[in-house]
């Protein structure tokens, strides 16, 4: 059973990677790194030309490929703006709900990865259903107590609530520093690429 066709509806349980421990510490059945940009070319390939007015953001990590294209805004005369780009969203949602599952299963043919979708009608951004994927991890007692400090302050609930908030916040303030290190492994994996088998 693919991950992909539970695109639109929530997970459930029994979707989860095994504990095989393969080259660099990865599970075994963790898909190898794809190059972004042959990913970016595949689906505008197979994206119909009328769905979205230009390329879509695409984001790829080791789970999922996300699909987010931006639809035009519609009219909506006397009737509230951001009502009628929320709908023309939804209208997308479920007009294209077919196809878009038709790729998906493609895409994690070729990539190995359960694909999710999502679209931005003006400054309305909805993401559609995705994988929400468990980490394990081992702290030592000075990043504990950092989580139970936001723990008992009230901005999370649980130490795995803290540990989402920080990651987030981190991601937040270091995108531009995080951009250059994800180009630099790109290169490192391009040059791999090219090296003997």
């Amino acid at each position: 059973m693919h991950g992909h066709r539970f695109a639109d509806m929530p997970p459930g349980p029994g979707f989860g990677r095994g504990r095989g421990r393969g080259p660099r510490g990865r599970g075994q059945d963790v898909p190898p790194p794809v190059d972004r940009a042959e990913v970016a070319g595949w689906f505008a390939g197979r994206l119909p030309d009328d769905w979205f007015t230009g390329p879509v953001e695409l984001t790829v990590d080791r789970d999922e490929i996300t699909v987010v294209g931006t639809l035009a805004e519609p009219e909506p005369g006397e009737g509230d703006a951001a009502a009628a780009r929320a709908g023309r969203i939804e209208r997308f949602r479920e007009e294209t709900r077919g196809r878009r599952m038709a790729i998906a299963d493609a895409a994690q043919e070729r990539y190995g990865r359960s694909v999710a979708w999502g679209a931005t009608c003006g400054d309305t951004h909805q993401l559609f259903t995705h994988a929400s994927v468990p980490v394990m991890t081992r702290l030592r007692q000075p990043e504990r107590l950092v989580l139970d400090t936001l723990v008992d302050a009230g901005v999370a609930r649980s130490r795995s609530e803290a540990l989402v908030w920080a990651v987030r916040l981190v991601g937040r303030h270091a995108d531009d520093w995080l951009t250059e290190l994800r180009e630099a492994m790109a290169s490192v994996e391009e040059v791999r690429g090219r090296g003997p088998q």
